[in-house]
């Protein structure tokens, strides 16, 4: 533990840091202000509630104060010193909130620019004038268009969660704006993870930067303080189960994420119709409609946020009991973002991840990337649900003291006792309480073969790299409607059968592409589960049609057939690299 106050932080931030009580650094705040970090460029790799915006803050200090005030109070119309950009408006909205008390005893202004809100306000904001720019990248973008933003006079930039703007498709305008940013002196960049497309674009626009790790050591993201589930379901029951699972944990505040707006507007809409108490948060709701929702979960009116992984980025709810992944994330970091939204402050929280058999193996890889001990089970049942609420029930009665002033109870007990037996009366009472207790939906029982599967309890490695022979020896071979008339190659082929397939490249053989069609393999011990989840509907691709083929047998040279006694062989190709067999004439429209 490293005491702040001997972290060199410029003065005027050190006494506001101490009036609000903070006395020891986390480990971002330590790494970011080493001795090698001294007036470089810095890519950070840190979690989620790391304290990385105190962190950078002090890093924007370092450079604008350092120390000593401005000499004069701030001039009308002055441009922007440093410039901050987040991917979300909440996270935006709360990072110029702690960096405002931060710079409080400096002369410095913080100044906030965020889609959906008033473009005219932002307007009027810029000409008065501002030190520090906060903001999300299609607004800051939509004024430097405007040349109502000039970034001219910037000597610091910071970019957070820049591989969450990365994958929203922001690379253009972060381009944008810090190529506009050309006199900068910094380019800090804080981010989860660092994946190809990050080390890029610090490539392009850092000089000489410095790693920086401020991950817990030898944890890549999961949280002691959580206890991850995952509810192995049947097909089309992912509703019923969610809602089961809220009502197992009814009083609890929940979370519940899923990928796409539409998806979420209507999973809110069902748990508006079940008697929820829950409010939506997406991309495309108006800023006082997300801060309406914000504001009921805070209040208690609202128990459930219903969210896409993008929306609920920067949300402040330190009291979240329950995270329910209704969707699976796309990544593991995704599955660490949103189950950080739990556990937090010294609290326990619970993460539960629902997936269909078809989604098994992938949600196994998530949990496994995302280093967490989990444990398979069935959705929380109609029975389990009624017995859990008897139990709360019972625990509350138990618990609880009569009030002192209950004189108007005690003469409607002693009017009621002289027409009801006392034990009559007691269970009259408890009847109509336990009718008010929550009601789980009937689940569809699901395949004892499915439950097999998944019985592991600890979680999984990824799977190991196979040889040649081995992989080749139970492969099963399958084949997509995709070829070299698509422009298909293998390279691009790869990634879309690991994500329809719920596979990694290590369960995936050779790939033949075809004039039409592309051949391809998978390990035998991943072909069941493949072919399972390959063949449901992709809403990202409906086009893209993927078929199982026989288990084939090993075969020396990959360009020849191979047969072996009981086992048929691999599919011929002609020299013009086209599959013997021909796709299936569409179906007539009637």
């Amino acid at each position: 533990m490293t005491p702040i106050a001997e972290l060199g932080i410029p003065q005027p931030l050190a006494e506001a840091i101490a009036s609000r009580g903070y006395e020891t650094a986390t480990l971002v705040q330590v790494a970011v202000l080493e001795e090698r970090c001294h007036a470089r460029d810095l890519l950070v790799s840190s979690q989620t509630g790391s304290g990385k915006t105190l962190a950078f803050g002090v890093l924007l200090a370092k450079v604008l104060v350092d120390g000593a005030l401005p000499a004069e109070p701030p001039r009308r119309g002055r441009r922007p010193s440093a410039l901050v950009i987040a991917p979300t408006r909440e996270l935006a909205n709360q990072v110029r909130a702690e960096l405002a008390w931060l710079f409080a005893r400096t002369r410095l202004t913080i100044a906030a620019f965020t889609g959906g809100s008033d473009i005219r306000r932002d307007l009027k904001q810029l000409r008065q004038g501002a030190d520090i720019v906060v903001g999300t990248p299609g607004r800051l973008v939509d004024l430097l268009n405007r040349q109502a933003l000039v970034l001219g006079e910037v000597r610091v930039a910071v970019l957070d969660e820049a591989d969450e703007m990365l994958d929203m498709g922001f690379r253009e305008d972060l381009q944008a704006l810090l190529d506009a940013a050309s006199a900068r002196q910094r380019t800090h960049m804080f981010s989860a993870t660092l994946p190809r497309p990050i080390l890029g674009l610090a490539a392009q626009y850092q000089r000489e930067a410095v790693r920086v790790d401020a991950r817990v050591p030898g944890d890549a993201g999961a949280h002691t303080d959580i206890e991850h589930l995952a509810h192995l379901v049947a097909f089309d029951d992912r509703l019923a189960a969610v809602i089961n699972v809220l009502r197992m944990h009814a009083g609890q505040k929940a979370i519940v994420f899923g990928t796409t707006r539409e998806g979420v507007a209507d999973l809110h809409e069902a748990l508006v119709r079940q008697g929820f108490r829950a409010v939506v948060l997406s991309g495309d709701r108006a800023q006082g409609e997300r801060n309406r929702a914000i504001a009921a979960l805070n209040s208690g009116e609202a128990q459930v946020l219903v969210a896409t992984n993008v929306a609920a980025r920067g949300l402040d709810l330190p009291e979240v009991d329950l995270v329910v992944h209704a969707d699976l994330p796309l990544n593991a970091e995704s599955l660490t973002h949103r189950s950080g939204r739990t556990g937090r402050a010294g609290r326990k929280g619970r993460s539960v991840v629902i997936a269909d058999p078809a989604e098994r193996r992938k949600a196994e890889r998530l949990l496994a990337a995302a280093k967490a001990t989990f444990t398979w089970s069935p959705a929380p049942t109609a029975e389990a649900i009624a017995e859990a609420s008897r139990r709360r029930l019972e625990e509350e009665l138990l618990a609880a003291t009569l009030p002192e002033n209950a004189e108007e109870a005690r003469g409607l007990a002693r009017r009621l006792l002289k027409v009801h037996k006392k034990e009559d009366l007691l269970e009259l009472l408890l009847c109509r309480e336990l009718a008010r207790c929550p009601v789980g939906v009937p689940l569809r029982t699901l395949d004892p073969k499915y439950l097999a599967r998944a019985s592991r309890s600890e979680p999984l490695g990824l799977p190991p790299r196979r040889k040649r022979a081995d992989f080749e020896r139970d492969a099963v071979v399958f084949r997509v409607n995709l070829g070299s008339e698509q422009r298909a190659e293998a390279g691009w082929l790869l990634p879309l059968i690991c994500r329809r397939g719920g596979v990694t490249r290590n369960e995936v053989g050779a790939i033949r592409v075809g004039s039409t069609w592309s051949e391809f393999q998978i390990a035998g011990d991943a072909a069941r589960d493949f072919a399972l989840a390959a063949s449901r509907p992709d809403p990202r691709a409906p086009h893209v049609v993927i078929e199982s083929g026989q288990a084939r047998g090993p075969r020396p040279r990959y360009g020849k057939p191979h047969r072996s006694e009981g086992r048929a062989p691999l599919p011929r190709w002609s020299e013009q690299g086209k599959p013997r067999w021909k796709p299936r004439p569409k179906p007539a429209r009637g």
